[in-house]
């Protein structure tokens, strides 16, 4: 599921906990769903100026994931094809959705047409509490909190600049990008990164560190990766490569920004899917 980390901070910008239903149910006015084509590679959403929402090639357990905020090892149960049929979804509201209206759109369209019923549970399960790791309180050159004014409120109206020739797209404030074994963020909460390190670690990530502001955020580490393959009558055991020598995440998080994670025990909110049926099309 590591391929959902993009999906997952393009959305950082709404709520990070799961948003509680208003009484006032939100819906989309509009919408088609459509298998992706068997040969579609990559899964995307994009939101557009008005609210209308663009899903594409993404499974329903995927959309799960999005819709409710939460992280992929919180959800149990379904049919076997809850994370392996794919789907496209363009789905368009009466009016340009406020808040956390566009996530529930989205579990009122999953409930609607993929028939969706959800049973909630709360288990104590290992987390991740992360912390302060110095007792002085003094952050890493990577954590820095960011200044006023210091980026661009983003605008789905006003797109940023295109960025240089052979230099990365521009990031306004509460973006984030990742790759693999690397974090960059600008001006964002502790939680948006904590709900990042939930999805890339497995398990639930608390912020016990009592940092209330917006941080600027950058962290290199060297992902884990499967023991190369070798022949049953190789002997030596091969040198690490330079670009396998790099620090963990657990050590990054502590050398660059300060921080560190402490395996705790704590409630865990689990989602078991009772129902779910495959949806028309229209």
């Amino acid at each position: 599921m590591k391929r959902l980390l993009t999906l997952l901070v393009c959305l950082l910008s709404f709520t990070v906990a799961a948003p509680a239903q208003s009484e006032a149910r939100s819906e989309f006015e509009v919408a088609s769903i459509k298998p992706a084509a068997p040969d579609a590679r990559g899964q995307w959403i994009r939101t557009l100026p008005g609210g209308r929402v663009n899903i594409t090639n993404m499974s329903l357990k995927e959309m799960i994931v999005l819709a409710y905020r939460i992280q992929p090892f919180q959800i149990s149960g379904g049919p076997p094809w809850l994370d392996s049929t794919r789907y496209d979804v363009v789905a368009k509201p009466e009016t340009k959705p406020k808040g956390d209206e566009l996530l529930q759109m989205l579990q009122s369209l999953l409930k609607d047409r993929f028939q969706l019923a959800i049973r909630r549970e709360t288990k104590e399960l290992p987390v991740y509490a992360l912390v302060l790791a110095k007792k002085d309180g003094k952050l890493g050159p990577g954590l820095v909190e960011a200044k006023e004014g210091s980026c661009t409120p983003l605008d789905p109206t006003k797109p940023l600049p295109a960025p240089e020739p052979g230099k990365p797209p521009r990031m306004g404030c509460g973006g984030m990008r990742m790759g693999r074994g690397e974090l960059i963020a600008v001006s964002v909460p502790l939680g948006n990164f904590t709900s990042v390190l939930s999805r890339n670690l497995g398990r639930t990530v608390i912020d016990k560190t009592g940092l209330t502001a917006k941080y600027d955020i950058k962290m290199e580490w060297m992902p884990e990766q499967p023991p190369p393959l070798q022949a049953p009558d190789e002997t030596k055991q091969q040198p690490p490569s330079a670009a396998a020598t790099g620090p963990s995440i657990f050590t990054a998080i502590h050398e660059q920004l300060g921080l560190k994670l402490e395996s705790q025990k704590g409630p865990v909110e689990i989602f078991v899917v009772e129902r779910a049926e495959k949806p028309s099309e229209n």
